[in-house]
């Protein structure tokens, strides 16, 4: 099925968690399918050599560093918009895999400030954007994490359940309105930083996470499924799309070749 090429009033896209992984993926994809991106993340490096390499591909790119749980700086980033298109709402992550009786609670408030407060602070500032652009489309990269629980991970469910409840509530809310809400769920995607950042960086432990799975996600498999959700025609909405590797049936139950 062809995609549908981005209209001028909806042509911009708002990447967060730009510097690596799924959000990194996702806006080279979303720049070659004809969109101006704009990639935020708190690595100023590591966008701008983004931006860099997309403009040099031919594509329209823009870097802005930015912290999506510090408010005033998202206020002051959306102040420079009169409209947008899209937003996608990536940044996020886990830390630890302690159990509920021994976990540390400013993990959990990491987690819960980038995945939901820092989505919902995104959303606000730019919500007027999207709908003033008269096409507008909200991303919320969740995680099955959000629609399953597992031993280990409460902080990083109770987080992701979080981004979850938003969307959903936030489609209610706005019904009417010329903006769709999405929610891309991905299980077990193999990226370069999302375990190792979880395990505080114990490489051994975060290759454990993945070990004897033969084909985990790529950051380009879930960018290819934001980018194909966004890319519908306008009156289509893709409500929750879940996304696993083949080899995982839940969050606790993956088959492995060992």
């Amino acid at each position: 099925m062809a995609t549908a090429a981005p209209s001028a009033a909806s042509r911009i896209a708002v990447v967060t968690g730009a510097s690596s992984g799924i959000g990194a993926a996702t806006a080279r994809q979303l720049a070659a399918a004809g969109y101006r991106v704009v990639l935020t993340a708190r690595r100023k490096d590591r966008i701008e050599a983004l931006a860099e390499e997309l403009t040099e591909a031919g594509h329209s790119a823009t870097a802005y560093q930015l912290d999506v749980t510090d408010r005033a700086a998202v206020d002051e980033f959306a102040s420079a918009f009169k409209t947008i298109g899209v937003l996608v709402n990536n940044a996020g992550g886990a830390l630890g895999a302690d159990p509920v009786a021994t976990a540390d609670p400013a993990d959990w408030r990491t987690m819960y400030e980038t995945n939901v407060l820092g989505t919902l602070n995104l959303t606000q500032a730019l919500l007027p954007k999207l709908v003033a652009s008269g096409d507008g489309t909200v991303v919320v990269v969740s995680s099955t994490a959000g629609h399953g629980t597992y031993e280990g991970g409460a902080g990083y469910v109770a987080a992701k359940h979080g981004s979850h409840v938003l969307a959903e509530t936030l489609r209610l809310e706005i019904v009417g309105q010329p903006v769709r809400v999405i929610e891309v769920a991905p299980g077990m995607v193999k990226t370069d930083e999302f375990a190792l950042t979880r395990f505080d960086g114990d490489a051994e432990k975060a290759a454990k996470v993945y070990a004897g799975v033969a084909e985990p996600l790529t950051a380009d498999d879930v960018a290819d499924t934001i980018t194909w959700a966004v890319t519908r025609p306008s009156h289509v909405n893709v409500d929750l799309l879940v996304l696993r590797p083949r080899a995982q049936a839940s969050n606790t139950k993956v088959h492995r070749e060992l």
